[in-house]
């Protein structure tokens, strides 16, 4: 078996390493969000089984809809840091950082 290749000092960490310490506090950052969205939802589905006005049922739809786009973005914010932490390059952090610049153009 092969032995691993010699690090030089001014390489970066491997991937896996340097990535992972975040990758979790976004991820439950994004299901706490979708969670309550989740509640909002279930709130919204009452209000028109209820009868609720139109006005105020729009008005939390709104809501939700913002809260939403908030997930969407964190997520978004997530993919960039992602991009950003394990570039070995600058060409590489710009080809990353544009593939979630497409993204967001694609979905926001």
């Amino acid at each position: 078996m092969a032995s691993p290749p010699e690090r030089s000092p001014n390489r970066k960490a491997p991937v896996a390493h340097r990535v992972s310490s975040s990758r979790p506090e976004h991820h439950r950052d994004v299901v706490n969000r979708l969670k309550r969205i989740e509640g909002q939802v279930r709130g919204l589905i009452d209000m028109v089984e209820s009868g609720r006005g139109c006005e105020d049922v729009a008005q939390q739809m709104a809501a939700a809809r913002k809260a939403m786009d908030k997930a969407f973005y964190r997520m978004m914010a997530c993919s960039v840091m992602e991009a950003v932490s394990v570039s070995d390059s600058e060409m590489t952090t710009f080809r990353e950082v544009e593939r979630s610049t497409r993204i967001l153009e694609k979905y926001a």
